[in-house]
């Protein structure tokens, strides 16, 4: 299980990311597109996945993951933090960090040494 806070530290050991609003609500921007955000009143976060990986997770485990109602052809991906392990978490983190960046940053920092908090 991860809290909000989990999910606020990994979002923003990304590289650039930051924090913002957006209606109100905690988000994750790289160069100011949101690729995650938080929900900490309901104890859930939203993350861009692509949308066969969104699919898949929500087929294996619809306890812990559901497609965003109204962003699910974008891969928007709701996720029950109660749910989902830290090393989940960081895999989520990276994706979605992954599916937003340019490609010049992504590959800028998969070539520096212990990148990835996990396997990207």
């Amino acid at each position: 299980m991860v809290h909000v806070d989990d999910v606020r530290a990994l979002a923003l050991s990304m590289p650039e990311a930051e924090e913002k609003a957006h209606f109100g609500h905690p988000d994750f921007r790289v160069r100011n597109k949101i690729f995650a955000a938080l929900r900490p009143e309901d104890g859930r976060a939203v993350f861009k996945l692509g949308r066969e990986e969104m699919l898949w997770l929500v087929d294996h485990d619809p306890a812990a993951y559901s497609a965003a109602p109204g962003f699910e052809r974008g891969g928007w991906t709701r996720v029950e933090l109660s749910r989902v392990d830290a090393s989940q978490l960081r895999r989520l983190v990276v994706a979605a960090w992954k599916t937003i960046a340019p490609k010049r940053l992504v590959a800028a920092y998969a070539r520096a040494p212990n990148a990835w908090p996990v396997s990207g």
